[in-house]
């Protein structure tokens, strides 16, 4: 018989299956901060993505199983030999992805606690045995202590503490002068709809260079995508920038951050890194919502058209749609002004 939830009692082990993407496997690590805090007797293992294994697989007191998802059906037999013989008192199924509902027929687990049915997609709910409760409209963060909370663990630690490696942080230290001002700007986001226009970044550079004499970097992953938007601000800045865009791993990317007085982003990974190490982040938002997928901690920071690009796209109130709706085109992203931006720079930057 399944035990009924909240527990009665911590559970010895938890299994949390949260494969991807960058920003949503950093909203998870508040979770499990708190249930290192107030189960600490709790044994914690992680199925998380490669990629993503990068920048979160030395978190202390925690067992990550890495899932390569480029071997395909060998990464499910990875999974299996790592599995084998073992049980856990609970699996948190954190992800709504058929893909990560079939990894979670290799987890044998106690408990099987998933989303509730309206969020429940690609089928969850039919391999899952619980539940969380239902609440509309939340950040995708809050939406994971839910997780704990149906366990019984109402308490919330917003605590992230990534460990940056020595040689990361040097890397970053020797990127720029000592003691100067640092603007990162991470201009590309994995969707083409939520990226700034190329001359509103290379103005709002240009600004942070003489306004407020900053040093000026540019961050991002190495796609092809991400090198030739980087290339094109470059190429219309009239400032100097230091073009870090595809050069960095997760962790000196994390460092290069933690470096930064602040980072403008748009909606991707690095933004809510920012969160992470407590760097303030002008979150740049129109084609997504903001209260569900800004960056946790500078929601006052953020550029929020959201609305205006939802009334203006379909005619439509924030109230009369699916929460996580996307808004297409590429007018909503157009919206955003660069003195909207400045404005928001100069607050944080005095």
């Amino acid at each position: 018989m399944k035990p009924s939830l909240p527990l009665a009692q911590p559970p010895k082990s938890i299994c949390i299956l949260r494969l991807s993407a960058i920003g949503d496997c950093t909203h998870v690590v508040p979770m499990v901060r708190t249930i290192q805090k107030h189960w600490p007797g709790t044994g914690i293992t992680w199925i998380i993505g490669k990629l993503e294994a990068t920048l979160l697989g030395d978190i202390e007191g925690v067992e990550f199983i890495v899932y390569d998802k480029s071997r395909r059906f060998g990464a499910l037999g990875d999974l299996r030999r790592a599995l084998a013989g073992r049980s856990f008192d609970v699996l948190l199924n954190m992800q709504v992805a058929l893909r990560a509902s079939i990894v979670s027929l290799f987890v044998k687990a106690t408990v099987r606690l998933g989303y509730d049915r309206a969020r429940a997609r690609d089928g969850q709910r039919f391999f899952t045995n619980h539940r969380i409760r239902a609440v509309e409209r939340q950040h995708v963060l809050d939406s994971f202590f839910e997780f704990t909370a149906a366990l019984g663990l109402e308490e919330k630690e917003l605590e992230w503490d990534l460990p940056i490696p020595p040689a990361a942080r040097e890397f970053a230290a020797s990127s720029f002068e000592a003691g100067s001002r640092v603007v990162a700007i991470n201009p590309s986001a994995s969707k083409p709809i939520r990226n700034w226009s190329v001359e509103k970044y290379a103005a709002l550079a240009d600004y942070s260079a003489e306004k407020h004499s900053a040093a000026v970097v540019l961050t991002g992953g190495p796609s092809a995508a991400e090198a030739r938007l980087a290339g094109a601000i470059e190429k219309a800045a009239g400032s100097r920038l230091l073009n870090l865009v595809g050069k960095t791993s997760l962790k000196e990317l994390l460092a290069v951050i933690d470096r930064a007085s602040v980072l403008v982003a748009p909606d991707t990974g690095p933004a809510h890194m920012g969160t992470t190490v407590g760097t303030p982040v002008i979150g740049l938002y129109a084609a997504s919502n903001p209260l569900r997928s800004g960056p946790y901690l500078s929601l006052d920071h953020t550029v929020n058209n959201y609305p205006q690009a939802l009334k203006e796209a379909r005619g439509a109130e924030l109230a009369d749609v699916r929460w996580g709706t996307r808004v297409r085109g590429a007018a909503a992203m157009a919206s955003i002004t660069v003195d909207q931006v400045t404005a928001k720079l100069d607050a944080i930057l005095g």
